[in-house]
């Protein structure tokens, strides 16, 4: 895991007309970290997310991204500094095969007599080397996307965003339509992805799920930070608190209860 912070957030404001969607969000992230973003429906994780990746513009606020202040004019400009989000509908075509898939807007091209002419096998080597690499089993490079499972069709957006230098990816409730067995690869992969120092950022509602791949929580609430804290030194019950602003119940005898009742 890297030691600089790929990422900071210091501030960040989002409104809409009279409406604060954001309120002054800030937290900070490094490569190969995995920050689960968590909170309530309306929250404003979504709203955050498309400021990071170019989606919308920011009221107010700083955003860092690998040592520089920066805002994206769009999400194509933040693909090309490197960040990929991805969906529950995946930006794949599911009309044309994996290999072509893998190298959208990237294809080999060698002119003969001027005319240029894709180099199939060229890319396919190198799309069947980057699926092995990262574990993925996928039948035939030649099948059209569409036959695909869900879970494949995430991993060759994963395998391909690695592939190509990305350093942030965010993940907008990438298993909501998955099975239980797609959705450990899916979080198999994602472990994967960060260990080749890639930062990580994970909208889910599924408490297990953060639990399972997450380094850190990051609860919004409201528009703001209600909780930044780490996996390891948390509880899904005090995660659940932080989500719907319940004060944590003391109990007798404990250090909480020794905090509201002033005795030690």
């Amino acid at each position: 895991m890297s030691t600089e912070p790929l990422l900071v957030l210091d501030g960040i404001t989002k409104n809409f007309g009279a409406i604060e969607a954001l309120k002054g969000v800030s937290f900070s992230m490094r490569g190969g970290e995995v920050v689960a973003l968590l909170g309530d429906n309306g929250a404003g994780k979504s709203t955050l997310v498309k400021i990071i990746s170019g989606g919308l513009e920011r009221s107010g606020g700083r955003m860092v991204y690998d040592g520089r202040e920066i805002s994206f004019s769009s999400p194509a400009e933040a693909k090309a500094a490197g960040i990929e989000t991805v969906y529950q509908d995946l930006s794949l075509c599911t009309n044309v095969d994996v290999v072509a898939n893998f190298f959208m807007g990237r294809e080999i091209v060698k002119r003969f007599l001027g005319i240029p002419v894709l180099q199939e096998r060229a890319m396919e080597a190198v799309t069947a080397k980057a699926i092995a690499d990262a574990g993925t089993r996928i039948p035939s490079l030649r099948t059209n996307v569409e036959h695909l499972s869900g879970g494949q069709r995430q991993a060759i957006e994963l395998n391909r965003f690695v592939h190509w230098g990305g350093k942030l990816v965010l993940l907008d409730e990438p298993f909501a339509a998955l099975g239980v067995e797609q959705t450990r690869r899916g979080l198999d992969m994602i472990k994967k992805v960060a260990a080749q120092g890639i930062g990580v950022i994970i909208i889910t509602h599924i408490m297990t799920q953060a639990f399972q791949v997450a380094d850190r929580m990051v609860v919004i609430r409201q528009g703001q930070v209600a909780g930044d804290v780490r996996t390891a030194e948390t509880s899904a019950d005090e995660v659940v608190r932080m989500i719907t602003g319940e004060a944590a119940k003391a109990v007798p005898g404990t250090r909480e209860d020794a905090r509201t009742t002033g005795v030690a």
